[in-house]
């Protein structure tokens, strides 16, 4: 039943990301990443409460809400360059500002041994939530647009699925049973290796994949420049394999959050996935990898 619940839901989402990736404007695409990410922040804050933590809700919903406003109006009128260094001034500065504004908002509690450890939990949901999912509002509007998020997502996808079915079916070796129990070594190597075949696979029929949604209106050519500009396969399948490793890290660190604050999900907004932090942990590791790399075949 629980296995039904979640092919059902994928079922459903799958076509709503891919409208979003192909098709949304730039400001619609922010607008539902910062809902993605209002949501995926709340729930963190609440598992927060589980360590004993009173968080500041208001103002962190509020100082990720204007993130994203920025990056809604970060216009493509600018070079690519140059947007690019505004988004990194922009990120970098709410990085600073943030430990700042979350312990001036918690300065108003009657017990001020709760606003410490309010305001870190609202710096490391900014930073774990909101900063990455921002870089891959803006890798859609600058670099490789749909097709590079399209490559992500179906490598960390496939991931995803390998280390489910063969974890549960083949795994014997637990990779860290007090983290995360029904994690094996075996489920992270099908992990890794269908992501690479995945990464390898997109690398050979990019040009046709491209192509396709250059004629349905899809993708503009800038969009596609991943199959238009095709590296050599090395990088691809070191790429694939960095990304796939860092959301295994991702779901682990999850992990890692919910036993200590008691829980089994983030939340229960997704049957059979159990919350929204539940569905988007693994790209909140793998979504600076794919920024950094595209800002490398971008900008070099």
């Amino acid at each position: 039943m629980q296995l039904l619940k979640r092919i059902v839901t994928a079922l459903v989402l799958i076509p709503i990301v891919l409208l979003l990736i192909f098709v949304a404007p730039i400001p619609v695409l922010a607008v539902v990443t910062a809902l993605v990410a209002l949501l995926t922040v709340d729930e963190l804050l609440k598992l927060s409460e589980g360590y004993g933590i009173r968080p500041l809700r208001w103002v962190t919903y509020i100082f990720v809400g204007v993130f994203f406003l920025v990056l809604a109006l970060n216009g493509k009128s600018v070079t690519p360059v140059f947007s690019t260094a505004v988004f990194v001034y922009t990120l970098a500065m709410a990085a600073a500002l943030a430990p700042f504004i979350f312990a001036i908002a918690g300065m108003g509690r009657g017990d001020l041994r709760s606003t410490f450890p309010a305001a870190l939990v609202s710096v490391f949901a900014f930073g774990y939530v909101a900063l990455p999912l921002g870089m891959l509002v803006q890798v859609r509007e600058l670099w490789a647009g749909a097709f590079l998020l399209l490559y992500l997502l179906l490598v960390v996808w496939a991931g995803d699925i390998f280390a489910y079915f063969v974890g549960k079916s083949v795994g014997r070796h637990l990779m860290s049973p007090r983290i995360s129990p029904k994690k094996t070594w075996e489920g992270a190597i099908a992990s890794l290796l269908a992501s690479l075949v995945v990464g390898a696979l997109l690398y050979n029929y990019a040009l046709p994949i491209s192509s396709a949604l250059l004629k349905a209106n899809l993708i503009d050519r800038k969009s596609g420049f991943f199959a238009l500009q095709k590296p050599s396969l090395g990088p691809v399948l070191l790429l694939s394999a960095a990304i796939n490793i860092a959301a295994q890290f991702g779901d682990l660190v999850e992990s890692l959050i919910k036993r200590g604050a008691g829980v089994k999900d983030s939340g229960s907004l997704l049957p059979g996935h159990g919350g929204m932090l539940d569905r988007v942990d693994a790209l909140l590791f793998a979504a600076p990898i794919l920024w950094f790399y595209a800002a490398w075949r971008v900008l070099q």
